[in-house]
């Protein structure tokens, strides 16, 4: 991707580490993806920076800490010759041109940034930048509608028929990502976490002949749909203000009650007992009250649901830890949220 430097915002803070007027030759290579770079490398690209937060080492001096990012990863940045100044003009989040070197801190590939000048957001092509699901979204939501159209529960039905009908919302519910890092962090990725999870749904509820089916797919098809409203994703994946204050939980449960009352609009009413079925899967859905949840599990249906959640949520994040390190060892580092290293050889090698 080639970038003049003529668009760009340049500031000449007095400082070594932000680009001057005098370099004004047009950047002609590839954009060099995150994925791609190996240690002891040479940076000189764009990418997308969030996250920056300025802090100061042991002896005082400042640094600034952040995310360099493209749609194949994101690595830790550290600019260690930084100046409250070079703060302020970083956009949070936004895009820059980077220079500087990779290397391996701790088992992982970090870019120690000595320059940075900032990129206007209309000059880049987001499609590098911004993770997609490698999947096929019409086809996923193709599968996803026929999977709940085997539901026989008229209110069910119902309800899963109006959401499928808003299509703005829809649209987004294709388009979201289903967190900002935890798992499916990527263009599509609501859709693909809720389509695997139909799937599994599908699959094992043969097994479990007590529990209500039709109350399992309905629930996992609009347990997350509260984040096509928390999350932002114009630039880089982030939360909104209101997602921020109110919540995905509290968002789908509103939304699951706006659609109830535009039903009984119509005269299909929906009674209390399917609503609070269905409500309490998504308040009880992260299973316990230290990762967010309002209530606890207490139906079959609310722990399978549940349970396949978290199962896929894992999955992706165990699939992610392993191939996301640039590392010659069977093992990646630390990963706080699964509690354990990952053992990264296969059997067949």
């Amino acid at each position: 991707m080639g970038l003049a430097l003529s668009l760009w915002k340049e500031y000449d803070l007095g400082k070594p580490s932000i680009f001057q007027s005098a370099v004004s030759r047009e950047f002609v290579m590839g954009h060099k993806f995150i994925s791609e770079i190996q240690p002891g490398e040479t940076i000189n690209d764009v990418y997308l920076v969030k996250d920056a937060v300025l802090r100061s080492t042991s002896r005082g001096d400042p640094y600034i800490a952040m995310f360099i990012c493209d749609k194949t990863g994101q690595v830790n940045g550290r600019m260690w010759q930084a100046s409250e100044a070079i703060y302020r003009v970083l956009p949070k989040p936004g895009f820059v041109r980077v220079q500087g070197r990779s290397e391996v801190y701790q088992n992982n590939l970090q870019i120690v940034v000595n320059n940075v000048g900032v990129v206007d957001a209309s000059k880049v092509e987001l499609e590098d930048f911004l993770a997609r699901t490698e999947k096929d979204t019409e086809q996923m939501f193709s599968e996803v509608k026929g999977m709940l159209g085997e539901i026989k529960n008229e209110q069910l039905k119902a309800l899963a028929g109006e959401f499928l009908a808003d299509e703005e919302l829809m649209g987004k519910f294709c388009k979201s990502p289903a967190a900002i890092q935890m798992h499916h962090n990527c263009l599509g990725g609501l859709l693909e976490h809720t389509h695997n999870m139909l799937r599994v749904a599908g699959a094992i509820l043969p097994y479990y002949p007590d529990v209500q089916g039709d109350l399992v797919l309905c629930g996992i098809f609009i347990h997350d749909m509260g984040k096509t409203e928390e999350l932002s994703y114009e630039t880089a994946f982030s939360y909104t203000d209101s997602g921020q204050l109110i919540g995905h939980i509290s968002k789908t449960l509103l939304m699951l009650h706006e659609k109830a009352d535009a039903l009984s609009e119509k005269g299909a009413s929906i009674d209390e007992m399917t609503l609070d079925a269905l409500g309490h899967i998504i308040l009880s859905h992260h299973r316990a009250y230290e990762f967010g949840s309002p209530k606890l599990p207490a139906t079959p249906e609310a722990f399978m649901v549940c349970y396949i959640d978290d199962l896929d949520a894992k999955m992706d994040q165990v699939r992610s830890a392993i191939s996301g390190e640039v590392s010659d060892s069977n093992w990646t580092s630390w990963q706080k949220s699964l509690a354990t290293r990952l053992y990264r050889r296969r059997i067949e090698e």
